[in-house]
């Protein structure tokens, strides 16, 4: 049972792995590309002749970059997949609404716990940014908010199930509380992890921007795709016990 379920989320992450990774190809490598020559230009100056000393050694660099982005995009969004499926194999039962729903569910869950939590802290960081902490130090707040974010999670849908008698709409809003609540503390409460000195603040923001609704995007398609594969193997299901039933009859 659970290989079904692993085998549909690891062809959903592979999917929106070859998705991310040539998104992060054409468009989230040469925005930090222009993000790094601006911090670069702005900050010291610009050597025209070093420049045009280098464009082959550039152009070979974009292009290792593009492979090096493609594909591990792509290992990132087949583990997220293979998560997302053992998880959704092991709390399917806990989970409200229709078998679609709880996938859809479950992705909101896995985005908001393992990209959004942590990043209210420690956001992603764009070409030249100062941090205050060491990389470890980071790696132990990134994990401590995701367990952080997985609780208020799991919050969120217990109150959801304990006000569902109240109509979705109570419901929904009641489960959105410690949600909200986690979003709008936490960058109250703790300090500026990552600050980008070099950058504006809207160039800065439209980065961060970029890396969000690309993780929102994996875990979009991989609960999108999961859900399409499983309706496939529902129809194929019922299609086989069908031509089975038909093939058993008696003729007269």
């Amino acid at each position: 049972m659970v290989f079904e379920y692993l085998k549909r989320g690891l062809i959903a992450g592979t999917l929106a792995g070859v998705v991310y990774g040539l998104f992060m190809a054409f468009v989230g490598n040469p925005m930090t590309e222009f993000l790094h020559d601006f911090g670069h230009d702005h900050g010291h100056g610009h050597d025209h002749g070093h420049s045009h000393g280098h464009e082959s050694a550039h152009a070979v660099a974009e292009s290792t970059t593009a492979l090096v982005s493609i594909g591990s995009g792509l290992l990132w969004a087949i583990f997220l997949g293979g998560l997302f499926a053992v998880a959704l194999f092991v709390f399917e039962p806990a989970l409200p609404g229709t078998t679609e729903t709880k996938a859809a569910l479950l992705a909101g869950v896995g985005f908001f716990s393992i990209s959004v939590t942590p990043w209210l802290v420690v956001p992603p960081a764009a070409p030249g940014a100062e941090n205050l902490y060491g990389i470890d130090t980071r790696l132990a707040i990134y994990g401590a908010l995701v367990i952080v974010g997985l609780v208020t999670s799991a919050a969120a849908i217990s109150i959801y199930k304990r006000t569902a008698r109240s109509g979705r709409l109570v419901a929904g809003a009641a489960a959105g509380l410690p949600l909200v609540g986690l979003v709008v503390l936490v960058p109250l409460v703790t300090p500026t992890v990552v600050s980008h000195p070099e950058l504006p603040a809207d160039l800065v923001g439209a980065y961060q921007a970029m890396v969000v609704l690309s993780q929102a995007a994996i875990w979009g398609l991989i609960a999108t795709t999961y859900n399409w594969l499983q309706r496939r193997a529902g129809a194929n299901s019922v299609q086989s016990a069908t031509q089975k039933t038909q093939h058993e009859e008696p003729h007269y």
